[in-house]
């Protein structure tokens, strides 16, 4: 989950839109998420 997290951030951009980014970010251990509706892709590592 935090490594994850911290991965992402390292990526994204330095400022304002990149922190917006950030906050939108959302991170789930297992397959149930409340997104359905977004078609989220299972990440395998």
């Amino acid at each position: 989950g935090r490594a994850i997290e911290k991965a992402v951030k390292g990526m994204l951009p330095k400022g304002p839109l990149g922190y917006a980014m950030v906050k939108k970010l959302k991170v789930y251990a297992g397959a149930t998420h409340p997104h359905t509706a977004q078609q989220p892709k299972v990440l395998d590592i």
